[in-house]
């Protein structure tokens, strides 16, 4: 665990989250800076810096984990497609330092964005982290 590491807080639930799944080895949460309505993260307990630091272990349970919540965020949102993207260091636009998965659902026509500057509004989050938990928790969703 890393103090200064605000996955780390809200796996310690010192900071807030919405969230989605969580299986003994990850955690599943809506991104507060969504690039789209139902932006997920899924995030490993254990605290490691990206996939260079990461287990092979750690990084399959989240890859099992990730297939399963775009399936949920697909069936859920009925959105074209999902987006499934793993960033290691800042040059590739790793902008938290805690290994991570985004799942973002995307539509035909909509500009890429991995990562937003403007906050999702609380009551949508809120809205949003329901109905995907209810639908990941449907598809038993298991470690």
């Amino acid at each position: 665990m890393s103090d200064n590491c605000i996955f780390c807080q809200i796996l310690a639930e010192k900071a807030p989250c919405y969230p989605v799944h969580e299986t003994r080895y990850t955690r599943t949460f809506l991104d507060i800076f969504p690039a789209a309505p139902g932006h997920c993260l899924i995030v490993t307990k254990e605290h490691y810096t990206d996939i260079f630091d990461a287990t092979p272990e750690a990084i399959a349970m989240v890859g099992h984990v990730s297939t399963l919540i775009a399936h949920a965020v697909r069936d859920e949102l009925q959105c074209d497609g999902v987006g499934v993207f793993q960033l290691n260091g800042a040059a590739a636009g790793q902008t938290v330092f805690h290994y991570h998965m985004h799942v973002i659902p995307r539509n035909t026509g909509e500009e890429l964005v991995i990562h937003s500057r403007q906050p999702g509004n609380a009551s949508e989050l809120e809205a949003m982290a329901a109905r995907l938990s209810k639908r990941a928790h449907a598809m038993r969703i298991d470690d």
